[in-house]
């Protein structure tokens, strides 16, 4: 039976070898540096509430209603989107440049 395994191994080695094709895939930036230029800008932290994001950071470009449950509400600025759980920051996101 050993003998037998060796030919079709060696025979699903050709097949996948020969199927097998490699690919060079371009990312204009690599995404650890995406938002990189505007990675110093101050952006609200986490634990902040709408009231003291919206006195500190103004008015967001636009609001997006809250989904889901619990309730994400986002708010997009130019060069990032807060999101909030109920009405306290959870997260702040660069945009990519």
């Amino acid at each position: 039976m050993k003998n037998t395994m060796k030919p079709l191994f060696a025979s699903l080695l050709l097949i996948c070898g020969a199927s097998a094709v490699a690919e060079d895939v371009s990312i204009p930036v690599p995404a650890g540096q995406q938002g990189s230029a505007y990675a110093n800008e101050a952006r609200p932290k986490s634990g902040m509430s709408m009231d003291q994001v919206s006195n500190r950071f103004g008015a967001p470009g636009q609001k997006i209603a809250s989904v889901g449950e619990p309730p994400i509400t986002r708010w997009v600025y130019d060069h990032y989107t807060v999101y909030f759980e109920h009405d306290h920051v959870i997260h702040s996101v660069l945009h990519s440049n």
